[in-house]
Formats: C-alpha cells, structure tokens, sequence
C-alpha cells in the first residue's frame, strides 16, 4: 500500500485511487511526469517514491496549494520544477521548461479537500465564508459575480449543465429575488428553501448548485478538452495520459477526448473497416473506468465518485495496426 501524506502536512489532501495512478505510470519511459492539477502533491510525492527515474513538473493555479507541494516535494531537489498556471497553459508551459521527454501527464480533476474546508476560500456550503469559489485567488470572476450578476436563464443554464440541478430555474428565480448575496450560508439557505420537500431529504440540497457555481467561476469544463488535447499531443510515445474526474459533465468529455485518440478521429459507420485513414495515437488501457474500493470510499468518502481513465501513447507508425 503506498504511503499517503502525513496527518500534520499542510494543504492535506489524501489523493484519491493513488496505489492504481502508482502502478499505471510504472511502465512509462524515463523522462518527466506532468502533474497538472498538483494540489497538496500526494500523487506527485508517491510517484517520485516509487519511480528515480522519473522527474516531475507541477503545474497548479493556488498558490497555497504550491506553497504546500513545494514543501512536501523539497526532499526531490532538482527533480522537482514548479509552475503557477491552469492546466490549460500544459503546452506553454513544457514549451518554457522544455523537459527532454514527457513520460506522462496527470489530471486530478475538480476541487480538493482543503479548498473545500477553508471557509475563506468560499467553496462549501457546509461552512459559511464569502461567496468567491476561486481555485486561482486572482482571477477575475468569483462566485459573487456569478450569483449577483447573471440573470435567470443563464444562471438557470449553469445550474442545470454543470449541476445537473433538475430544479435550476426555480432555484434562479430564488437566487435573484434574494440579491444581493454575500456568503455561503446565505446561498445555501436560499437554494434550500427554493427546492420541493422531497428534494431536501435526499443530501444537501445546494450541493450541486455550488459544484455549478464553482465550475462555472473556474472554467472547469470550458478548458478541459483543450487541456487534454494538449496533454496528447506532448506526450512521448508509451507515455500514459491518466485523469480521475468526479462529476458526470468532467467524466463524459475525458471519455471523449480519449475515444476521439483512440479511433484517430474515424468517422466511418460502426462495425465497418475505417476507410477514411484516420490514424489512432493512443490506447485505452481500460474500457471503463477505475473507481475506489469499498475500502478506500470508507476510508476517503469523497472519493466515492471518482473515475479513473488512462490512455498509453503510441508508437510512431503503429496506429493502424492498433
């Protein structure tokens, strides 16, 4: 069992699935691991444990988060480089640092565990703080702006596309007779009381309203595909690309960027030889996804809707005979 961070490490976020992302990056050529979500670095400090040959580059948009990996990872000297940017600057970035090969690239989606209960940064609706939900602290749309800016058919739309919030129009009409709003707590009141009786027993009713919010403030699904696009494309062959994705909307696009590699773009009728020369570039290592053993979702609830996809690289030349 791989060791997971100590209890009094800074930023702690016990990393989801970490003994699957161990042995999925095992067989991957030398050169340098991309984390591109990097967190509290749980992932990236087992990585580095298991594999010398391996350096890693770090990419996060929180400073905190940063501030704490570069403390968890300094017993890795020089192997180690850190980068403030979102996942969407992959490319740019590796173009600055212009490691001699990238072995793989890493995605450990949405938000973490210590973002979630600091009630300052805004994320929770069990703690009440300012409505802000900021993974980069400055950027320039925050959960304030969202709630008392956008008017009821494209707050509604934002509610129902990345919360899958069947009652979303009810819960704008609400929002923006309650304007203005300032903290969680106040939101979270307000989607409660908007939602039906039947709605509230089953978990907390603003839950997918905030996961919304805070994807639509972060651009979550917006630079995803790109991200991964990138990600592909960086990648040396029998690298692996992995991302574990924890809301329906994250999880669909990942599974389709990945086919989309797969299957080199084919757009010929199913069950039909591919005559349109379309090249695969990857493998999937797995149809399906990985998710947690019972044990890990007792040990780790959160990680309970976790899905793990991986795609491996492939050799220069090898795509039609995949």
């Amino acid at each position: 069992m791989t060791e997971a961070p100590p209890d009094d490490m800074p930023f702690r976020h016990v990393p989801v699935l970490l003994d699957h992302i161990v042995d999925l990056f095992g067989s991957v050529p030398p050169g340098t691991l991309v984390d591109a979500t990097l967190g509290g670095a749980g992932h990236a400090h087992a990585l580095l444990s298991a594999y010398p040959h391996l350096d890693l580059i770090g990419i996060d948009q929180d400073p905190t988060a940063l501030a704490a990996a570069e403390a968890r990872l300094a017993g890795f000297g020089s192997r180690v480089q850190l980068r403030r940017a979102r996942f969407d600057d992959l490319a740019r970035t590796m173009a600055d640092l212009h490691p001699d090969r990238v072995s793989g690239v890493l995605y450990d989606l949405g938000v973490s565990s210590p973002q979630l209960d600091r009630a300052e940064r805004g994320f929770s609706f069990r703690n009440d703080g300012p409505l802000d939900m900021r993974m980069d602290p400055d950027g320039d749309r925050s959960a304030l702006d969202v709630v008392n800016t956008y008017d009821e058919s494209r707050l509604a739309g934002v509610l129902r596309a990345y919360g899958d919030e069947r009652h979303a129009r009810r819960i704008a009409k609400a929002i923006i007779a309650a304007r203005p709003l300032s903290t969680t707590a106040e939101l979270a009141e307000v989607i409660a009381e908007a939602v039906p009786a039947p709605a509230r027993r089953r978990g907390h009713p603003a839950r997918r309203s905030f996961q919304a919010i805070r994807i639509e403030v972060n651009d979550e699904l917006v630079i995803l595909a790109d991200s991964l696009e990138q990600a592909l494309a960086v990648v040396a062959p029998l690298g692996r690309v992995a991302a574990i994705s924890y809301h329906s909307g994250e999880d669909r696009i990942v599974k389709q960027v990945f086919r989309d590699a797969e299957s080199g773009g084919c757009e010929c009728p199913v069950g039909l030889p591919c005559s349109c020369g379309a090249e695969p570039t990857v493998r999937l290592l797995k149809r399906g996804a990985w998710r947690p053993s019972p044990d890990e979702v007792a040990t780790n609830p959160r990680s309970e809707s976790a899905r793990l996809r991986v795609v491996e690289r492939l050799p220069v030349g090898a795509g039609q005979e995949a």
